[in-house]
């Protein structure tokens, strides 16, 4: 096979993954908002806050956690805050920074959301790899993630 092209089970693997890569985010993104009337991306922000501690992330932080870019957590930071579930207030020691806290109501959205969140991950993903090929999966899954950050 030359270089410039993918062997037989690389072009069927690169194939699979493009079409995922294509379908799964919208497949998810209606799942939840049909069940909770949120986007995956606020409820990526939702819950990345709801992990951290106090319940609050710097804005560059929760770009990191989320994998979205700083301008698009602003933005979404912005329409949770208008519906009450986070506050964006100044970092108390930076003033240049700002920080994204998860409110009580956000919270409560969390809690609520992950039901279905699962019920999704497991209907779309998880019950199509065998649980004994999962490790590897998602080694391999990590490893091609860290091949996508900035150099």
């Amino acid at each position: 096979m030359s270089e410039d092209r993918l062997a037989a089970d690389e072009d069927a693997l690169w194939r699979a993954l493009a079409h995922v890569v294509h379908q799964l985010p919208r497949v998810l993104d209606d799942d939840m908002s049909r069940a909770e009337g949120l986007s995956m991306t606020e409820f990526a922000i939702l819950l990345s806050l709801s992990e951290a501690p106090d319940q609050q992330l710097r804005m560059v932080e929760l770009s990191a956690a989320t994998a979205l870019s700083p301008s698009r957590v602003t933005r979404v930071v912005a329409d949770l805050a208008r519906l009450g579930l986070v506050r964006r207030t100044r970092h108390a020691t930076d003033a240049r920074g700002s920080v994204a806290v998860l409110t009580d109501v956000g919270a409560k959205k969390v809690e609520d959301a992950q039901p279905g969140h699962v019920a999704s991950a497991r209907r779309r993903v998880l019950d199509h790899i065998p649980a004994a090929d999962r490790p590897a999966v998602s080694r391999a899954l990590r490893a091609i993630a860290a091949g996508l950050s900035p150099e």
